[in-house]
């Protein structure tokens, strides 16, 4: 026998011998060639190559045969009246079964996510409830800080004007006794003018050494209680300022 070539539409390949062939199970449309043809032919033009589509029936193994027409109605009768074991799943009907088994699973799934709804409810629930409880705290901590605060600035108001009083009462007191001092120096100013004016006056019995003495002496007195009366209208006027600026 000849060996072929064969092209698949793009290529052709081989040579190839009858065995080969008949493995790559070629179709009687597949050009093939070999020596001594002109020109590609189809496979099944070629003589030889025939027995290559000669189509072989296959073997008779457990196939039976129905012996009467009564039998294959009785088998047709038995196949549709009663179920075989096959289409039965634990002794139930296996469409009846897959639709239970179906209900079964759809119940746990909505249990399931029933449970688990139920669960995240119930932690949101928690959650929230301690938020409420963690900013009732925070409240209360704040109107607490609050009421201290309002508390240490009553305090320190009350305190602050314990003081003011304290003070307003020392200056007043001060004051009383500026003004008795101012009283009695300017009582002793009058009486050193009058002294003076006696001095320069003319007295028998009197040297002139001890006239000017005398005057000198009412003088530096007088100048002395002048400059006492000026200092005290001064503290005067400073312990009045202070008093008008504390307001009670």
């Amino acid at each position: 026998m000849n060996s072929y070539y064969i092209h698949n539409g793009t290529e052709s390949t081989g040579p190839f011998d009858f065995d080969e062939l008949k493995a790559k199970m070629i179709a009687k449309t597949t050009p093939v060639w070999c020596a001594g043809m002109e020109d590609w032919k189809y496979a099944g033009e070629i003589t030889e190559l025939q027995p290559l589509f000669v189509i072989v029936p296959p073997l008779i193994n457990n196939f039976v045969t129905p012996t009467t027409q009564t039998e294959i109605e009785s088998l047709e009768e038995t196949e549709t009246t009663e179920p075989t074991a096959n289409s039965k799943i634990l002794g139930i009907n296996k469409t009846f079964f897959y639709v239970l088994i179906a209900i079964v699973t759809l119940f746990i799934a909505s249990s399931v996510f029933t449970y688990f709804e139920n669960k995240r409810s119930a932690e949101l629930e928690q959650k929230n409830t301690r938020t409420e409880k963690e900013n009732l705290q925070f409240q209360l901590q704040e109107k607490t800080i609050k009421e201290q605060k309002n508390q240490i600035i009553e305090q320190e108001k009350i305190a602050f004007e314990k003081v003011l009083k304290e003070r307003k009462a020392t200056l007043n007191s001060r004051l009383v006794e500026v003004q008795e001092k101012l009283f009695k120096s300017v009582s002793a100013l009058e009486q050193a003018k009058n002294k003076l004016n006696k001095a320069q006056d003319f007295q028998f019995l009197r040297s002139a050494t001890q006239r000017e003495q005398e005057i000198n002496s009412s003088q530096k007195e007088i100048d002395s209680l002048d400059n006492e009366v000026v200092e005290l209208k001064k503290e005067m006027d400073h312990i009045s300022l202070e008093l008008e600026k504390i307001k009670i």
